[in-house]
């Protein structure tokens, strides 16, 4: 059964094709940016959540509150 999840999963000689791809499209000098970038992106999302998170506990404190 798990087998089933792991078939679209690249394995160990399709990510070093993968990796050399990579290094032949965008060059060894733009993949730190390009990581930069992503890095960013992640950060972004994750802030983005967490105050959303706040958020949303802030006003079921709020509406507890009100209910007592």
């Amino acid at each position: 059964m798990n087998s089933i999840f792991l078939i679209g999963m690249p394995g160990g000689w399709e990510w070093i094709i993968i990796i050399l791809v990579v290094l032949i499209f965008f060059g060894a000098k733009k993949i730190p940016e390009l990581a930069r970038g992503l890095g960013k992106g992640i950060r972004e999302f994750k802030d983005a959540t967490k105050e959303i998170k706040k958020d949303i506990e802030d006003s079921s404190k709020v509406e507890e509150e009100k209910k007592s």
